[in-house]
């Protein structure tokens, strides 16, 4: 598993959490999120493309990169709106698990590979969207 470390690649002009070529999951606990990465790594997938990220660590680094993305005026997108869904679950002690995966087959195999397991919250970021993963 690899560290997580906030990189500017992963922010907006405006400086909003949206991490291209990512599935962002969240998970209600440790263990939940801890098995699902368990899952992945014995299928194969590489510890260095998964990063685990407590609580603490969403609120402190991700949920601040909100910040005035909104002012002057609302952001023509969704990714406030959806750092702050990460930040409110977060804050209900649910984990995150970001799972490096820029092809459509990989989301798809992770997504498989992952089926049946509680994911409370689910968003692959792509080029220009924000496709929802668990609805």
């Amino acid at each position: 598993m690899k560290h997580f470390e906030l990189d500017p690649h992963m922010l907006t002009m405006r400086g909003v959490f949206y991490p291209t070529g990512y599935m962002v999951l969240m998970l209600a606990g440790e263990k939940q999120a801890r098995d699902a990465e368990r899952k992945l790594e014995e299928a194969g997938i590489s510890g260095e493309k998964i990063c685990l990220l407590a609580p603490a660590v969403v609120q402190e680094k991700i949920a601040r990169t909100v910040g005035n993305a909104d002012i002057p005026l609302p952001s023509a997108g969704t990714e406030a709106d959806t750092v702050r869904r990460f930040a409110e679950l977060a804050s209900q002690g649910h984990w995150m698990l970001m799972i490096h995966a820029p092809s459509g087959d990989e989301t798809s195999h992770i997504m498989e590979l992952l089926k049946g397991l509680p994911l409370s919250y689910g968003q692959k970021y792509r080029q220009l969207v924000i496709e929802d993963l668990v609805e």
